[in-house]
């Protein structure tokens, strides 16, 4: 079992060396493997003037500094265009482990074969415009990476509003040849929300990933913060802190009775 885990935006070193320090204790005492998740630039924000992040350079720098404080931590951070990915790759090789191209972005093709020619992890989220199958196209374009992981993250449902499908959820298991991931939090989100309690309903994002579990899938991609409603992004569907443990522990056991 993985957990891709972390604050939507990274806020500060010491922000995310907390959520970091806690997310990998509980994980390595559960037996299940851990990837710190931190967005340098939310690039695809809603409205103007909203906050974006702490930018590439220096948090790069925090990643550095994070894994120095904790041994063997694996990071995973998004990328939006080819520019991105050389700056990473020639300035900041070793502050991360897994490159992400975000939904709305997976069908760039010279921004996702720019990241497969990397010798990071990719890890592609399925647009919310897309059915589980169409995915098989996008990863035509992935020859020669390291790995590749297929992230569902909901499917659009009319105005602001994302549904799961779990029959497609099994269809990538079953038709993909790649591990999946379930986004329970950005699938609780409603799309085009202003950020307040309007933005998604982050108590149903266990109930997302469990029944991912019950499908067959045994990655996990849960956004954290010790207090969502008051982070800068993604705030009404990210789960607190606090209850962390008791997320992974119940998802954990679901996985284990491999239904």
């Amino acid at each position: 079992m993985r957990v891709i885990s972390g604050p939507c935006q990274h806020e500060s070193f010491e922000h995310s060396l907390e959520i970091a320090k806690h997310c990998k204790e509980v994980c390595d005492r559960l037996g299940v493997e851990y990837i710190f998740k931190a967005s340098y630039d939310k690039a695809n924000r809603s409205a103007a003037g909203t906050q974006r992040g702490q930018g590439l350079k220096n948090t790069m720098n925090d990643f550095l500094a994070i894994k120095e404080e904790i041994p063997g931590l694996q990071i995973l951070t998004d990328v939006h265009n080819e520019g991105q990915i050389d700056h990473i790759m020639t300035e900041f090789h070793e502050a991360v482990d897994v490159l992400q191209i975000p939904a709305f972005l997976c069908r760039q093709t010279d921004l996702v074969e720019k990241a497969c020619r990397t010798d990071k992890i990719i890890n592609i989220k399925k647009g919310q415009f897309l059915a589980p199958w169409d995915m098989k196209g996008i990863l035509t374009k992935c020859e020669g990476a390291k790995d590749v992981w297929v992230t569902e993250r909901g499917t659009t449902f009319g105005y602001n509003t994302l549904v799961v499908d779990y029959t497609g959820v099994r269809w990538m298991v079953d038709n993909l040849e790649r591990d999946v991931v379930m986004d329970a939090t950005h699938a609780v989100q409603r799309p085009g929300g202003n950020g307040t309690s309007s933005g998604g309903n982050r108590a149903y994002a266990p109930y997302v990933a469990n029944a991912a579990a019950a499908v067959g899938v045994k990655s996990f991609f849960l956004e954290v913060h010790p207090d969502p409603d008051n982070a800068p992004s993604d705030g009404p569907n990210m789960i607190y802190l606090q209850d962390f443990a008791k997320t992974i522990a119940n998802l954990k056991g679901i996985v284990d009775l491999e239904l």
